[in-house]
């Protein structure tokens, strides 16, 4: 019996040892696995973090560039704005010549047109008193000794504050103040730009 004692408890003994041997094996690996995924965790961590940050960045220098951008358009729209108001106050100083001044203005135009003498000569209803019938008459004298017809007649239905259109044979030149004002701002508007920013 006692042999059978001595073989059960060698079996018992055997059986334990490769347990903990199993135990301790698998032990191992599991730390070894869990070493592994930690490490793996950490390296995806570092990696999403590193993503989040150039993310971040990017997202930062759009919002830079997009508040610069901006900032350069209001700029922009600014100076537009106030080169603007510059060709509308030469406008005002135009529309506010003196009677004699606006007169000398008109003559000084009409010459520089070449007239036939034909031509009709649009003003505005509140203009009627200064290029009158006296003004009128003048000029056709004028023309008629440069050998010219001296037929311009005056309607006074322009739709503008100073400054005239002059018909000749269904074709139109506006000398209006804003319009002549407007055809120069291209050419001025570098200048204007210096003299306002530089």
């Amino acid at each position: 019996m006692s042999n059978l004692n001595n073989i059960t408890s060698k079996i018992i003994k055997d059986a334990e040892e490769k347990r903990d041997e199993i135990l301790n094996a698998a032990q191992v690996e599991s730390d070894s696995i869990i070493a592994k995924e930690t490490k793996k965790a950490k390296n995806l961590e570092v990696e999403l973090i590193e993503k989040a940050k150039i993310e971040a960045k990017a997202r930062e220098n759009r919002v830079i560039s997009n508040a610069r951008l901006k900032v350069r358009n209001n700029e922009l729209k600014a100076k537009q704005d106030m080169i603007s108001k510059v060709f509308e106050k030469a406008v005002e100083r135009l529309n506010s010549l003196s009677t004699l001044e606006y007169k000398e203005y008109i003559l000084r135009a009409l010459d520089s047109l070449d007239l036939e003498g034909t031509e009709i000569l649009i003003i505005n209803k509140k203009d009627e008193d200064v290029i009158n019938n006296k003004f009128l008459l003048d000029l056709n004298n004028k023309l008629i000794s440069l050998e010219k017809k001296g037929k311009i007649s005056i309607l006074t239905n322009g739709n503008f504050d100073r400054g005239f259109i002059l018909d000749r044979n269904g074709i139109q030149i506006n000398n209006t103040f804003e319009s002549l004002v407007k055809s120069l701002r291209s050419e001025l508007e570098l200048e204007v730009t210096k003299v306002l920013f530089n």
